[in-house]
C-alpha cells in the first residue's frame, strides 16, 4: 500500500526491556549533529525533522499500516534516517513486516512481558528477530547471552560495555552525580546530563551506532551534552523546597534495581528516599511481589498505588505487589494508597529538605488505562499541582 518505503531511509531499530526510549532520543541527536534529517517513532514522542509531538498510544510500535504509512511521511519529508523503537510484540506480531532496518540496537533482555511470551527464551527470541533483519548488529556486551543478538550474519557488528575493555565502545573514567555523569571513550570526555551508568549504557549504544555511520566520537560528545533530558525518564521535577523529586518509567524489576542502587548511592547521608510505585494490570503478575521487595530494600518509605489497571481489580494488584514488601510496617513507613494523585500528596507530605521522593510506573505517559477508557494522566502534572498545594 505504502510502497515499501523503508527501501528509501535508513531506518534505526532500537529494542531492548529498558532504555529504548532514551537511547533513541540520544540516536537522533548524535545523526542531527552529525547534519542529518531525522525522524523518529518512540514509547514517549514522534518526530519528523523539527516537527516533534506527544506518542499518546501507550503503544511503542504501532500497528503496520501506522508505521509504514509513518515512514512514508518521513522519506516525503526528505528525512536521512528514522528511528524506531521496536517492540518484542512488534517483533512476535509481523507488525514490522516488510521494513529493512539498516541498524538494529539491543539495550538488554530482563523480565518483562512473559504474560505474552511466556518464558525468558521466548521473550528473547522475538527481539533477536530484528537482528536478522539488519546490515549492521549494535550489542551490550553486559547483558546476558550477548552471543545470541551476535549470532547473524551482519556486515557489521558493534558491541559496548562499561565491564568489558575488548568492547568496540568501552567507557572508562567513570564519575557519578545525582544529575550528571562523566566518562571517557579512548581520548574523548563525555558529560550527561543525565544520572545514573543506565544512561551510560544508553549513551553508548547510541554513540556505537554513530560509528555505524560514519560519525566521529567528538562529534558524539557534543551531541550527547545538549540533551538535558529525556521526558519522564528520570526526569527531576523543579520545585523551590529543597526536595529531589523525580519521576521515571521503571516498570520492571531490573529497572527498579538498577534506579534505587543509582538513587542510595547519590543520596546524602541524612536524607531519605520516598517511593510511589504500582504495577500495570493484564501483565506478568510474577513480577509483582519482586517489585515489591526491590523496592522496599532500598527506599525508608515505601506508597504502593494503581497504576493502568486496564480490566484487572486496582486493588488485587497493590496487594500482590505489596506481598513483595519486606521489613517495613503498614501505617508507619509503608501505604497502600489506592488514588495515585493522593499517593504523591502523602510521599510529599512526608519529605524534608534533601530527601528523594521518586515516582515509578508512568514516567511521561499522558493517560491512564482503567477498564475500556483512557483518563488523562501525567504524573509530573499532578507533583506541580500538589507541590502549588503544600
Amino acid at each position: 500500500m505504502y510502497g515499501f518505503p523503508s527501501r528509501n531511509i535508513n531506518v534505526i531499530g532500537v529494542t531492548g526491556t529498558n532504555g529504548k526510549t532514551t537511547t533513541c532520543q540520544m540516536i537522533a541527536k548524535i545523526l542531527e549533529e552529525a547534519g542529518h534529517i531525522v525522524a523518529m517513532a518512540s514509547t514517549i514522542n514522534f518526530k519528523l525533522g523539527t516537527q516533534e509531538w506527544v506518542n499518546a498510544t501507550k503503544y511503542t510500535t504501532l500497528s503496520p499500516f501506522a508505521t509504514q504509512k509513518f515512514i512514508k511521511k518521513a522519506v516525503e519529508a526528505k528525512c536521512d534516517y528514522l528511528i524506531l523503537e521496536t517492540s518484542s510484540h512488534s517483533l512476535d506480531q509481523r507488525r514490522v513486516w516488510g521494513i529493512h532496518y539498516a541498524v538494529a540496537v539491543i539495550t538488554n533482555v530482563t523480565r518483562e512481558h512473559l504474560d505474552y511470551h511466556k518464558t525468558m527464551e521466548k521473550y528473547r527470541q522475538a527481539k533477536s528477530k530484528l537482528f536478522g533483519m539488519a546490515d549492521v548488529a549494535v550489542v551490550n556486551l553486559d547483558m546476558e547471552n550477548p552471543a545470541e543478538f551476535l549470532r547473524f550474519n551482519n556486515a557489521t557488528k558493534l558491541t559496548y560495555s562499561l565491564k568489558n575493555n575488548l568492547a568496540d565502545v568501552f567507557a572508562e573514567n567513570i564519575e557519578l552525580d545525582i544529575n550528571s555523569t562523566n566518562y571517557k571513550l579512548k581520548t574523548t570526555n563525555y558529560k550527561l546530563n543525565m544520572p545514573g551508568k543506565f544512561n551510560i549504557e544508553n549513551s553508548l549504544a547510541a554513540v556505537a551506532v554513530g560509528i555505524s555511520q560514519n560519525i566521529s566520537l567528538e562529534q558524539s560528545a557534543v551531541a550527547l551534552a545538549k540533551i538535558t533530558g529525556v521526558a519522564g525518564r528520570l526526569e527531576s521535577i523543579a520545585n523551590d523546597k529543597n526536595l529531589n523529586v523525580m519521576i521515571d518509567y521503571a516498570v520492571t524489576p531490573d529497572s527498579l534495581q538498577k534506579l534505587y542502587h543509582y538513587l542510595t548511592s547519590v543520596k546524602k547521608p541524612d536524607s531519605q528516599i520516598i517511593a510511589v510505585f504500582g504495577s500495570c494490570g493484564e501483565r506478568d503478575r510474577g513480577k509483582r511481589p519482586l517489585m515489591g521487595e526491590i523496592v522496599s530494600a532500598s527506599a525508608d518509605y515505601v506508597i504502593i498505588t494503581n497504576e493502568d489497571p486496564y480490566h484487572e481489580d486496582p486493588q488485587q494488584i497493590i496487594d500482590e505487589v505489596a506481598s513483595g514488601v519486606k521489613n517495613k510496617i503498614e501505617g508507619q513507613n509503608f501505604w497502600k494508597i489506592f488514588d495515585r494523585r493522593e499517593a504523591i500528596a502523602k510521599a510529599l507530605s512526608l519529605a524534608k529538605p534533601n530527601d528523594i521522593v521518586i515516582v515509578t510506573g508512568k514516567g511521561a505517559e499522558e493517560m491512564m488505562a482503567v477498564g475500556d477508557q483512557m483518563i488523562p494522566w501525567n504524573d509530573k502534572k499532578v507533583i506541580q499541582e500538589e507541590m502549588v498545594k503544600m
